[in-house]
């Protein structure tokens, strides 16, 4: 009687084994998860600033954008202010480069 319960007992100790490591590698992900979120939130709080309001141009048929609309890297976006300084701000930028604006009614080569 007792060589069958050992039998048994030896049996379903590698299941009992695995079922504990799936349940430590199941709460360490799930941990793992929960901290991920919480640091990519805690980043989306400090980006997700909006623009100053003198920042943000309408332009008719495009829509607003933000930065310095005469410089030569802006995203002409609404979301991203450039390519060169996307966080901004445009004043005082040392990448600043004025654009050349083109005649509409000038012809293109």
């Amino acid at each position: 009687m007792l060589k069958t319960l050992l039998v048994i007992a030896v049996g379903f100790l590698p299941s009992l084994i695995s079922l504990w490591v799936i349940r430590k590698t199941h709460a360490r992900s799930r941990l793992r998860l929960r901290q991920a979120a919480m640091n990519f939130a805690a980043i989306q709080g400090r980006q997700s600033a909006r623009p100053v309001e003198g920042d943000r141009y309408y332009l008719e048929g495009v829509g607003y954008l933000i930065g310095d609309i005469s410089c030569k890297f802006n995203a002409r976006s609404g979301y991203m202010r450039c390519a060169v300084n996307p966080e901004g701000p445009c004043n005082g930028c040392r990448h600043y480069q004025s654009r050349e604006l083109r005649d509409p009614n000038e012809k293109r080569d």
